[in-house]
């Protein structure tokens, strides 16, 4: 019989709706994860926002004078639109409820759990720390559009440098101190900060290239960041 083991997976919004929603992206993720569940793996994959929670954002503050917990609840909603999404792609194989709260008892019949995004204050990132530290995971693969996470914004510094490793503290110290909602930002720094105490491993790798995802879960070199 072989041996479970469960995958936590953050997937940016700029990965599932970068402009108008990416099904190039989604027809890979859907084959990829559903390969890996062949060899025994299960998924808990945590959706982000996207340009869904930003145009929802700007347009909310081109009206009136929000509160943050206004702007965060919008976001939230985008994610859990996302999410359907997704469990809708897996809707043979994954839990037929959508997750909104971390603390939710997971089913083992299920190989895919759809998770998204929790309550005003806390990032699709924290949720995934959340989860990982639930189900006691060291190891957390969050996707996104970049290849590695760099030392400063790359589109405003031409000497920005790649991080292929990084420890937390290190990392920590290039992320702002607060969560902010709409924030674009490698990881949620109140997220980095729990991962950081839990000693938790996190990938940082791009979504569009899912042979490194596979890398990384072989125990194999990988193009991407890894944070420890």
């Amino acid at each position: 019989m072989m041996q479970q083991e469960t995958i936590v997976v953050s997937v940016g919004g700029s990965l599932i709706v970068p402009d108008t929603i990416n099904t190039t992206f989604l027809k890979k993720l859907n084959t990829f994860i559903r390969s890996q569940i062949e060899t025994g793996k299960h998924f808990i994959i945590i959706a982000g926002g996207g340009k869904t929670c930003r145009r929802y954002q700007d347009a909310a503050r081109k009206v009136v004078t929000l509160q943050n917990e206004d702007l965060d609840w919008l976001g939230i909603h985008a994610t859990r639109l996302n999410g359907h999404l997704l469990r809708s792609i897996f809707h043979d194989i994954a839990y037929p409820t959508l997750l909104k709260s971390p603390n939710k008892k997971l089913s083992k019949e299920h190989p895919v759990h759809i998770a998204a995004g929790w309550k005003p204050g806390w990032s699709t990132d924290y949720v995934a720390v959340r989860i990982a530290k639930k189900i006691g995971a060291k190891k957390l693969i969050n996707l996104s559009n970049i290849d590695n996470v760099f030392d400063k914004d790359p589109k405003k510094y031409k000497d920005a440098k790649k991080i292929k490793d990084i420890n937390w503290s290190d990392f920590r110290a290039l992320l702002p101190e607060e969560w902010d909602p709409g924030l674009s930002s490698p990881f949620d720094p109140i997220a980095a900060r729990d991962a950081e105490k839990l000693k938790m491993e996190v990938a940082v790798i791009n979504g569009t290239k899912l042979k490194q995802m596979e890398k990384y879960l072989k125990g194999e070199k990988f193009v991407g960041t890894l944070i420890l």
